[in-house]
């Protein structure tokens, strides 16, 4: 059981797996915060790419076209907010709830309509993939080279993100659109623009993770698949700094506890369920709890912003 090497080993490379699909909306996430707006929609844009995607590749066949449809309907969600709070200022805690319900509803009708009463076949997703060389390594082969191609890419883009966030000029101006967009704007650099970019920048990397949830795992889905993933997340972006790599790291935590909490009711463990099932969602709350007071958030985070503030 818990003595034995191949349980930690499995239990390891589930908890890379489980944290894809977290280190991607936390990645997006980071952008959207920084540059102000706080993006309680997370959960809706996760949950509408995973039904996307799952659409996607059942009429296509296509594991990458259902992941793009996931993405591009994550993106149209976040189009939306920023309709929502940039151009119309309304209150961002309500408008992120106002989408989580708008989705969550959305993607039943559209499961029963589509699919029916019953889960359908399995679509087309992503098989793990041994990278030559490395998969060979012993022990860390498996758990970090004999995935599937999202995951690989999660090793990739978080880095980039933080890369553009903290090394290009675009980047620079979403910084300082979080911290005085008054300036920003004196400086000739349009604040709607910018809040409009990093928020749908965060819906399509919150569907794309949504994709990776649906199509790595399962390959159906299942009404509110997201289970409240994307509050997570938001607890990851606060833990990573608000740095697209560290929050996408943070969500490793996540992840492993998910996992643990799997691995465990695989061995009938004479625990109730719902004991384990909760351990993701404590440990975010612990995590928060431990940070209150240590980090300060971007300074106009969840404030609307208009150009006679000038």
């Amino acid at each position: 059981m818990f003595g034995d090497l191949s349980f930690w080993i499995n239990w390891l490379a589930s908890s890379v797996r489980l944290s894809t699909p977290l280190a991607f909306a936390a990645a997006g996430g980071a952008f959207t915060e920084r540059s102000g707006v706080f993006n309680i929609g997370i959960e809706g844009m996760m949950l509408s790419g995973a039904f996307f995607s799952i659409t996607g590749s059942y009429y296509t066949g296509s594991a990458a076209v259902g992941t793009l449809c996931g993405a591009v309907a994550g993106a149209v969600l976040g189009l939306v907010l920023a309709y929502w709070t940039v151009s119309r200022k309304a209150d961002q805690i309500i408008s992120g709830i106002a989408l989580n319900l708008f989705a969550l509803g959305l993607t039943n009708v559209l499961y029963r309509a589509i699919f029916g009463q019953i889960s359908p076949e399995r679509v087309a997703g992503f098989e793990p993939v041994k990278i030559p060389l490395l998969g060979d390594i012993p022990k860390l082969g498996t758990i970090l080279f004999d995935q599937a191609a999202l995951v690989y890419l999660a090793y990739l883009v978080p880095p980039f993100l933080a890369w553009v966030m903290f090394r290009t000029v675009w980047g620079l101006s979403v910084r300082s659109v979080g911290e005085h967009p008054a300036a920003t704007d004196t400086a000739g650099v349009s604040v709607t623009r910018l809040r409009y970019q990093c928020v749908t920048l965060s819906g399509f990397m919150a569907g794309l993770g949504g994709a990776a949830l649906a199509l790595q795992g399962a390959r159906y889905f299942t009404p509110n698949m997201s289970a409240g993933r994307g509050f997570v997340v938001l607890g990851a972006i606060v833990v990573g700094r608000w740095n697209p790599a560290l929050a996408a790291a943070a969500c490793v935590l996540f992840g492993a506890a998910d996992a643990f909490q799997l691995s465990v009711q695989a061995l009938g463990v004479g625990i109730p369920s719902e004991i384990f099932v909760m351990l993701p969602y404590i440990l975010t709350v612990a995590a928060l709890a431990g940070l209150v007071g240590r980090t300060r958030p971007p300074r106009k985070l969840g404030i609307a912003y208009t150009s006679e503030e000038v």
